[in-house]
């Protein structure tokens, strides 16, 4: 290893990771509480140790090299590894800390809560970050081991990723009050093909399960209208705009208030399940492995509390 690669500080790199997430330096020095002076003689000393540049300027944007792109890798390990010894000294001293990085899916983003909440009353000191994605944007943070865990439906099979379900997925058809479906008490599936159907972007998990399960049927919708989110489907069905077929766990809360009601097909719901999942050979802090351990050992508690939800 070079002797100047040793010189480099903690501290260069947090200012580095700054300048990188803002893309500027007048924001990371904001963001740290230096002066813009400071910000970018650290960022020369740190150019000095590596013996490249690490920035430059097309126009007014600021854009990384290929020297700062591998140093961003080599930064990010180096802390998610400090981040994990304080939590391994903390599960000594006999309590459990850190931060659970976790990205969902957005069709259980309204469970997600209250399954964090369960996990942080056997442990008090842990911390969250959550982010809500689509199943495409999912796959790229797990390509891009951006997450210590990642909770969704259909796991793609051609990645090297370790998961195992935890829950029951179940996928109902729901529509407004006033939606002449509403009126029959059991509706025959193939009259979906006479009514506007809501549906997911292709690649989303709903979708794919949605699809096969009406092709398996020989039902071939006449109109569908395709909608970019969990959200925007059930906000459609809500303002009229015709049938969604959703995640239980999505709708809810709008089912329990009265804006949406389920469509009585005796073919549904629709049952597939939710999966942890995380890129297999990943070094998984003790926060992130006491939650996949709470999600295996608590089935039945997660289950309770999925019925509670959705009652």
């Amino acid at each position: 290893m070079r002797k100047t690669l040793l010189r480099m500080t903690l501290r260069q790199l947090q200012v580095f990771r700054a300048v990188c997430s803002c893309q500027s330096f007048s924001r990371a020095a904001e963001e740290m509480a230096l002066t813009q002076s400071a910000v970018s003689q650290q960022i020369r000393q740190l150019e000095e140790q590596v013996e490249q540049p690490l920035f430059e300027y097309v126009g007014r944007k600021l854009y990384l090299t290929e020297a700062a792109t591998s140093l961003l890798a080599a930064s990010e390990d180096i802390f998610a590894r400090l981040e994990s010894l304080d939590m391994s000294q903390s599960t000594l001293q006999g309590s459990l800390q850190g931060e659970l990085r976790l990205a969902v899916v957005s069709s259980i983003q309204y469970l997600t809560p209250h399954l964090l909440a369960a996990f942080r009353e056997r442990y008090p000191e842990v911390s969250f970050r959550l982010e809500i994605a689509t199943r495409g944007q999912v796959i790229q943070r797990l390509r891009d081991n951006l997450d210590d865990v990642v909770l969704m439906g259909l796991v793609p099979e051609d990645r090297a990723l370790e998961f195992f379900p935890f829950l029951n997925n179940p996928i109902i058809a729901v529509a407004n009050a006033d939606h002449p479906l509403a009126r029959h008490a059991t509706p025959a599936l193939v009259e979906l093909e006479n009514v506007t159907v809501l549906q997911r972007e292709p690649g989303s998990g709903t979708r794919k399960a949605s699809d096969d399960f009406l092709q398996e049927r020989r039902v071939h919708l006449q109109r569908p209208m395709q909608l970019g989110s969990s959200e925007s489907l059930i906000q459609g069905a809500v303002a009229g705009l015709g049938v969604a077929m959703v995640s239980a766990h999505a709708a809810s809360p709008f089912l329990r208030n009265g804006q949406l009601v389920q469509l009585g097909f005796a073919e549904l719901p629709l049952y597939r399940s939710w999966c942890a999942v995380h890129a297999r050979g990943k070094r998984l802090s003790p926060v992130a492995l006491a939650f996949l351990e709470f999600l295996r050992a608590e089935r039945a508690q997660i289950r309770q509390l999925a019925e509670r939800f959705s009652a």
